[in-house]
């Protein structure tokens, strides 16, 4: 460290719990920041210690309400405002990625508006995991670090020692996913066919591939309301699946997830704790990816390649 700036830790209001980890995984003390809320719902950002010249890494995930991200840009704007060497983004879920493309006419680029916003407010790097479609890396000027979770579930899955497994992916859009995984572990891979009747709910769903008497792990990049998880793992066990397990990055959870789930045929869902989840599910299990982080924070100061973690891409 002797020819290295210094760092500090910082985290926003709502992925405290997660920057907490990464610190002790660093073996340092999380930076002391003072995040002010006002009547009106208005917060200001104040640092309480002195930032000037270190590396400045804030670690904050902007799923909704739009405030995650606003504390975010504020906290940047602080950082840049008290001379901060380079200002680092560590945002574990990359809220309105799903807003990827003009899917239709007149509507908005949210991901690019986002990526406009925070590069404005004076970041110079992001570390972030899993992004509902990795062109969103394009979207930035700057230099992204995109995390995997496979770093986490794969050897967890190594664990489950499951045989006749399977890898599922619930859409065609989540087989280059689910491809990567089957490779790594030497198995088949099959997937499902949906159509959408509006957002957040799936008309119809069809599996192309075999699953009967098979272990399936379907992996997704987040579940929202859970309605194209349960749907599939339903269809997949009425098809003679042994088991059906979801594996997912980011768990939005949005109401009535919890209870499909438990309601559901999958045996359990795995996900990381990118997004904080104090719900009630019988069924979840949670891995943290705060060494994961800590390590890539580690591998920035140190000017080290960060794809040597990647078991796969």
């Amino acid at each position: 460290m002797d020819n290295q700036h210094p760092f500090s830790v910082f985290a926003g209001s709502n992925t405290k719990y997660l920057a907490e980890e990464i610190c002790k995984c660093l073996g340092c003390e999380l930076g002391n920041i003072n995040l002010q809320k006002f009547a009106d719902g208005e917060f200001g950002v104040s640092y309480e210690e002195s930032v000037r010249g270190r590396y400045v890494f804030l670690v904050q995930s902007t799923m909704p309400t739009a405030d995650n991200l606003m504390e975010l840009l504020l906290m940047v704007d602080a950082a840049k405002r008290a001379s901060a060497y380079k200002i680092v983004a560590v945002i574990p879920y990359f809220g309105w990625a799903r807003q990827d493309r003009k899917d239709k006419p007149r509507v908005a680029i949210g991901a690019k508006l986002v990526a406009d916003m925070l590069t404005a407010a004076g970041i110079d790097r992001l570390i972030t995991m899993d992004l509902h479609a990795d062109q969103i890396q394009g979207f930035f000027d700057i230099p992204v670090d995109h995390l995997y979770a496979s770093t986490v579930f794969l050897p967890h899955i190594q664990s489950l020692n499951l045989e006749n497994l399977v890898i599922a992916s619930p859409d065609v859009g989540g087989s280059k996913r689910a491809n990567s995984y089957s490779k790594y572990l030497g198995c088949p891979m099959v997937l499902c066919h949906k159509s959408r009747e509006k957002a957040n709910v799936v008309s119809e769903m069809t599996i192309i591939g075999d699953v009967k008497d098979k272990n399936v792990i379907i992996l997704d990049d987040m579940v929202d309301t859970a309605g194209t998880l349960t749907k599939a793992a339903g269809i997949m066990s009425n098809a003679g699946a042994k088991s059906v397990r979801a594996v997912v990055t980011h768990a939005v959870m949005s109401d009535p997830a919890s209870s499909r789930v438990d309601d559901s045929s999958l045996e359990e869902i795995i996900f990381t704790n990118s997004i904080p989840f104090h719900k009630s599910c019988k069924k979840a299990h949670v891995l943290s990816v705060a060494p994961l982080f800590a390590d890539t924070i580690q591998r920035v100061i140190d000017n080290r390649s960060i794809s040597e973690n990647y078991l796969t891409k």
